[in-house]
């Protein structure tokens, strides 16, 4: 009984505790009981609250409802939050022992609006050390498994989000994005995951609330509507995020119609030869191209246009900008500094070592690369890219060094194939896409132009209700 419950979907799960077939407390019993199961091995959920305080939560939630105190599509049900979000009564470690004991004054914009949906929040979602690197350790709770295959890694900086998702520990997830986060370990796990346009979910609290625009927050899910509700309460400008969009939210919580037909896809591939992939990833992505003109679309190869070298280099120069300037205060003493991760002082000294003129410049060049993109969408619709461009990899494997006869030269060059939404602004989805001759997952991006983020979930659940990856292969 406790698994039919979880492998219901958000939405589904919503409609049957509003009709009162199922009871805040009969849910919250079972997610329990399934992630005291599966967690043990998986190492998704972190922070865990205590389940009898919970299963006094649930009570109270069913008390309300049946007073007819609804608080919101999310009444009752189990959320954890990614452990880089606030959270106010919860410890947000961001993964560093720096940080173990940390407890927030307030919540996240996030946080609070799935509260105020009535969400319960049990615990907190596993995630690399300050956010780094797109495999989820830490040396603080420890490694998170691919829900697939307990030897792999989880992907990241989500991975706890996506395993959580994908072994249905949780019906929808949180996580963030920089450098693919709520992309990679979405296909790693065959689920979804969705980085928004910039700004349409606010950040708050943050250090810095005008320079930073890498990173965003979103939504994940094992099926685009249950996202695109989770999105729908995230959406929103906040005067505390002053570079939020003004926006109506309420779109994404309609049911999602059905694509126009002959959308223009362009497939980026490898962009000509210049990202390296392991075997077998470009096979899957381009069958997949299959089930996007199966629903109408007029897929084509299509040619980036624009240096992708540039677009490393800025990516680069930004983004050590972004992590140097949060991580200073730990770095500048050094008894912090013995406790930091390599990667974060990589990170810090390279930022550290640039120039305010050399930021100024990549800015530039961001900017010549916004303003190429807005034309490759004048050409076509949506492009698209594979989400990762290795397959995931040994749990114990801090990131690959190579991929076929390449060097990667940095601890995130495995990722590159993400940073070209990421520096445009631009709404990406990963989708999956099924699954590597060894059995492990993989997805591909379906990216859409700044703005059109409900253009590219209508043509992400198209897609899926074409193909149904969550649904063919469940993980055991």
């Amino acid at each position: 009984m406790s698994d039919d419950i979880t492998r219901l979907g958000a939405l589904e799960l919503s409609a049957a505790i509003h009709a009162r077939d199922l009871s805040c407390h009969g849910v919250m019993a079972a997610y329990l009981e399934r992630i005291a199961r599966l967690n043990p091995v998986l190492n998704a959920i972190v922070a865990m609250k205590p389940p009898e305080t919970l299963l006094a939560q649930a009570r109270e939630m069913d008390e309300k409802a049946a007073r007819g105190e609804w608080m919101g599509w999310m009444h009752g049900m189990p959320q954890a939050i990614k452990d880089l979000a606030a959270t106010r009564d919860i410890p947000t470690t961001r993964g560093s022992p720096l940080y173990r004991d940390f407890l927030p004054a307030e919540d996240s914009i996030i946080v609070e609006r799935v509260r105020q949906a009535g969400a319960i929040l049990i615990g907190k979602t596993n995630t690399p050390e300050f956010g780094l690197g797109s495999q989820t350790y830490n040396p603080v709770y420890g490694a998170t498994r691919n829900a697939y295959d307990t030897t792999l890694c989880a992907g990241g900086s989500s991975g706890g989000a996506a395993v959580a998702l994908a072994a249905r520990l949780l019906p929808v997830a949180d996580g963030s994005d920089m450098g693919g986060s709520l992309r990679n370990p979405a296909a790693f796990n065959n689920v979804f995951g969705f980085r928004p346009s910039a700004g349409l979910v606010p950040k708050y609290p943050v250090p810095e609330a005008f320079i930073e625009q890498l990173g965003v927050e979103g939504p994940m899910a094992r099926s685009v509507p249950d996202l695109a509700r989770l999105l729908a309460t995230q959406a929103g400008a906040d005067p505390r995020a002053p570079l939020s969009r003004e926006s109506d939210p309420s779109v994404f919580a309609q049911p999602l119609r059905a694509p126009a037909r002959g959308l223009r896809v362009g497939w980026l591939g490898d962009l000509d030869g210049h990202l390296a992939f392991e075997p077998g990833i470009l096979d899957l992505c381009t069958d997949a191209l299959t089930a996007l003109a199966g629903v109408g679309c007029e897929v084509q190869a299509a040619r980036l246009g624009f240096a992708p070298e540039r677009l490393w280099e800025m990516w680069l120069t930004l983004r050590s900008c972004v992590v140097a300037g949060g991580r200073w205060a730990d770095y500048s003493d050094p008894a912090r500094r013995a406790l930091m991760k390599p990667e974060a002082i990589w990170e810090v000294e390279r930022g550290r070592a640039t120039s305010a003129l050399q930021v100024y410049q990549a800015s530039e060049e961001r900017t010549a690369w916004h303003r190429h993109l807005l034309g490759l969408f004048r050409q076509y619709d949506i492009l698209v890219l594979p989400t990762a461009q290795v397959f995931p990899f040994d749990v114990g494997r801090h990131w690959p060094e190579r991929i076929g006869d390449r060097t990667m030269d940095t601890y995130h060059r495995w990722m590159e194939v993400v940073i070209g939404p990421t520096l445009a602004g631009a709404p990406s989805i990963s989708v999956p896409v099924g699954f590597g001759s060894g059995g492990a997952p993989m997805g591909m991006q379906l990216i859409g132009a700044p703005g059109a983020d409900l253009q590219v979930l209508e043509l992400a659940h198209a897609y899926d209700q074409a193909t149904r990856w969550v649904e063919r292969k469940p993980p055991r």
